[in-house]
């Protein structure tokens, strides 16, 4: 169920529920042009609105602190540190070789799980995933739910491409040909703006949002194919180079 009283332009939350457990759920964009205080603010009222209950955020802060395994803490990061400590919310990250964020700059961890006392316990397994997201960001993975002591590990090895800068603009125009494809009632009239807002209609209405998260991870690996070469094979390396 989305939560429209919370949510805004860089916020989404939503109300899962299912067989076994029920929690919020929040995707932020903490904006690095902006003040953090007032994603703080925003923060502040989606935990009154969850007061009590179990509640999970995905956050891009912008932000880098050691607390969750960056090599340096700024000032947004010790902000945020301080606020997370004085809500009692908890920061899932582990530490990893792999990095949240990279770009031709560096790398960083300016992505977070947190998650409340109520909450925590049942978040576990939660990693870096090496599957290609053509993005500068890289997927976060973990499950929700009593660990299983008994658990198979498995070494999925995705798709991964060359992806290059100057290919960006033609990846965006297939991505948005895809999601006109996969999405019959969305128009595109060249207006990325008025996409986004669509594409958030046709969540905040569907029923069955598994078909929708696979119609739109089909765009993008369509899209992901027909733009970028692919990589046959390829060896691991920790990346040292650290965004300043």
């Amino acid at each position: 169920m989305h939560i429209t009283q919370t949510s805004n332009e860089d916020t989404v939350v939503l109300e899962i529920i299912d067989e076994k457990i029920k929690f919020f759920a929040v995707s932020m964009y903490l904006d690095i042009e902006k003040q953090i205080n007032n994603s703080i603010t925003n923060i502040d009222k989606i935990l009154q609105l969850a007061k009590g209950t179990r509640i999970l955020i995905a956050a891009d802060s912008n932000s880098r602190s050691k607390t969750w395994h960056d090599e340096i803490t700024n000032s947004r990061g010790k902000i945020l540190e301080e606020y997370l400590t004085s809500r009692h919310l908890h920061i899932i990250n582990e530490e990893s070789e792999m990095f949240t964020f990279h770009s031709s700059r560096g790398s960083s961890n300016i992505d977070q799980t947190i998650t409340n006392n109520n909450l925590i316990a049942d978040v576990h397994e939660w990693e870096i995933s090496e599957e290609e997201s053509c993005s500068d960001h890289s997927y976060l993975k973990y499950k929700i739910g009593k660990a299983n002591k008994y658990k198979n590990k498995y070494n999925s090895q995705g798709i991964r491409y060359v992806v290059k800068e100057v290919e960006y603009y033609e990846y965006d125009r297939k991505l948005e040909k895809e999601i006109t494809k996969n999405f019959k009632n969305i128009i595109y009239k060249g207006i990325v703006q008025e996409m986004d807002i669509n594409l958030s209609t046709t969540v905040a209405k569907e029923n069955d949002l598994e078909r929708l998260i696979d119609s739109f991870t089909e765009g993008m690996q369509t899209a992901c194919r027909e733009t970028f070469k692919i990589i046959k094979k390829q060896s691991k390396t920790k990346q040292k180079k650290s965004v300043p």
